[in-house]
C-alpha cells in the first residue's frame, strides 16, 4: 500500500462512519417521532429534550469517528516507504478495489482519490504505459490480430480468470490464453473504473484503442473487442465515438463480441430505483433509501443501457422512463452477442423473469418493445443453464467465440477436430 492509498482509505473510512452515523440518526429520529406521536402532544417537551440529546450524541460519534478514520490513514501513510507496492496491483485487494469502484467509482474519480482506477492496459497485474517500448516489452510475440477484453461492473481484468483455479492441477486457460494459442490473437486486458459514466468510459476506451493501435509493434490487421456485461456497453459507446471522430482503429475493427450485456437495461437496477422511490415515503425506510441512493453513476446507467451523454444528460437521477436513443451498430463490423439464462429455455417462466440472474434474454439480445438492436440471428446465441458470471470463463462460450473469430480463417481447424 502506498501512502496516498492509505490516506484515501482513511478518508473513505471517515466518510463511511459519517454516513452510517447519519443514517442511524435518521432511523432513530423516525422511530422516536412515531412513538412520541402515538403518546400525544403532552410529551412534546420530552421529545424535544430527547432529540437534542440524541443529536448531540450522534454528532459527537460522527465527528470523532470521522477524525479517527482520517487520523488512522495519516498514521498508516507515515509508515509506508516511498517504494511501497501499490494496493491496486495486489491480486487479493484488486477484487475489493474493483467492487469499490463499481459502487463509488464516480465519487472516487471526482475526488481524485488514489483508490480510483484509471483505464489502463494490464499485464501480469501491472499497468502498461501506452508507449511503443512499453507495449513491445509487454507483448514480446505480437501478431497482427489483437483482441481487447473489457470486464463488467465491479470487476477487474482478473475476473476473466473466474472458475479457472483447480486444487490439484494447473489453472484452466482463460479465453485470452486460448484465443492466443488457437487463433493467434494477441490478448490485451483492460481495467477501468466501472462506477463512472458509461459514456465517459467509452471516450476513454476510444482514446486507449487509438494509442494501442498506433503504438502496437507491427501493423494491426484485425481488431477484436470482447466485453462482459457493462464492458459490452462501453465497447458500443467507444464505437459510437469512433464513428463520429473517425478514429483510425475503426478501420481495423472486425468483431465486437458481447457476453451478457444489458443493452436495454438491467432489471435489478430498475427494481432498486423503484424500491427507493417507495422507501422515501416511509420515514423508517428513508435511511435505507439514502444508502441505496449512493450507488454510482455507472450503476444508474445500467438501468436502461445508457451509452451516450444524451441518454442521461438532463434527466433526473431516478427517472423511470427509458430515455435512451437508438445507436446503430457499425457497418462492416460483425457484432456478436451471447446471452445466458438459468433455465435451458429462455422463454421458460424462470428464465424469462430472471435471465442469467442479472440480465434478461430480451435485454442481452436487444429485442425490446420500444428499442431493437439489429443483431443478426446467426450472431445471437443463447446458452441455457448458465448464470451471468459463468460467461467469464466457460467451454461452451469459448467454443462460440472460437467459431465466430475463426470464420474467416479456413486454415484453422474446427475446435476439437
Amino acid at each position: 500500500m502506498r501512502s496516498d492509498e492509505a490516506h484515501a482509505i482513511g478518508s473513505l473510512a471517515a466518510d463511511g462512519i459519517g454516513g452510517a452515523t447519519a443514517r442511524a440518526h435518521e432511523l432513530h429520529r423516525a422511530i422516536a417521532s412515531r412513538v412520541f406521536g402515538a403518546l400525544g402532544p403532552e410529551t412534546a417537551p420530552i421529545q424535544a429534550a430527547h432529540e437534542a440529546l440524541s443529536s448531540a450524541i450522534y454528532t459527537g460519534v460522527r465527528v470523532a469517528g470521522g477524525a479517527g478514520g482520517r487520523l488512522a490513514g495519516v498514521v498508516v501513510a507515515a509508515t509506508r516507504p516511498a517504494d511501497a507496492p501499490a494496493l491496486l496491483d495486489n491480486p487479493g485487494a484488486g477484487f475489493a478495489v474493483g467492487a469499490l469502484n463499481g459502487i463509488l467509482g464516480d465519487r472516487l474519480y471526482e475526488r481524485d482519490s488514489a483508490l480510483a482506477l484509471p483505464m489502463t492496459v494490464r499485464v501480469d497485474g501491472h499497468d502498461v504505459p501506452l508507449t511503443p517500448d512499453a507495449i513491445a516489452a509487454a507483448h514480446p510475440d505480437p501478431t497482427g490480430r489483437v483482441a481487447v477484453f473489457l470486464h463488467g461492473l465491479c470487476e477487474t481484468e482478473a475476473s476473466w480468470k473466474l472458475g479457472t483455479a483447480r486444487e490439484d492441477a494447473p489453472p484452466l486457460p482463460t479465453y485470452a490464453e486460448r484465443l492466443q494459442e488457437d487463433l493467434g490473437l494477441s490478448p490485451v486486458l483492460v481495467r477501468y473504473n466501472s462506477g463512472r459514466r458509461i459514456s465517459d468510459n467509452g471516450r476513454e476506451l476510444a482514446r486507449l484503442l487509438h494509442e494501442l493501435v498506433t503504438h502496437w509493434p507491427g501493423e494491426v490487421r484485425d481488431l477484436v473487442l470482447i466485453g462482459h456485461s457493462m464492458g459490452g456497453l462501453i465497447i458500443r459507446s467507444a464505437c459510437h465515438v469512433a464513428e463520429g471522430a473517425e478514429r483510425p482503429w475503426r478501420r481495423q475493427l472486425t468483431h465486437v463480441v458481447m457476453l451478457g450485456t444489458p443493452h436495454l437495461g438491467a432489471p435489478l437496477e430498475q427494481q432498486v430505483n423503484h424500491a427507493t422511490r417507495i422507501m422515501r415515503r416511509i420515514p423508517e425506510a428513508v435511511p435505507v433509501a439514502a444508502v441505496l441512493d449512493v450507488r454510482s453513476a455507472g450503476i444508474r446507467d445500467l438501468r436502461f443501457g445508457a451509452i451516450t451523454d444524451s441518454d442521461w444528460s438532463g434527466h433526473e437521477p431516478d427517472h423511470f422512463s427509458d430515455p435512451c436513443g437508438d445507436v446503430p451498430l457499425l457497418t462492416g463490423v460483425r457484432h456478436c452477442t451471447i446471452c445466458a439464462t438459468l433455465t435451458a429455455r429462455h422463454d421458460a417462466p424462470v428464465g424469462r423473469i430472471f435471465g442469467d440472474l442479472l440480465v434478461t434474454h430480451s435485454s442481452a439480445t436487444g429485442a425490446g418493445r420500444r428499442r431493437k438492436i439489429a443483431f443478426s440471428a446467426e450472431d445471437t446465441v443463447h446458452i441455457g443453464g448458465m448464470n451471468h458470471f459463468a460467461l467469464l470463463n466457460h467451454p461452451r462460450v469459448y467454443e462460440q467465440l472460437h467459431d465466430w473469430l475463426a470464420a474467416d480463417r479456413p486454415d484453422v481447424p474446427a475446435l476439437g477436430a
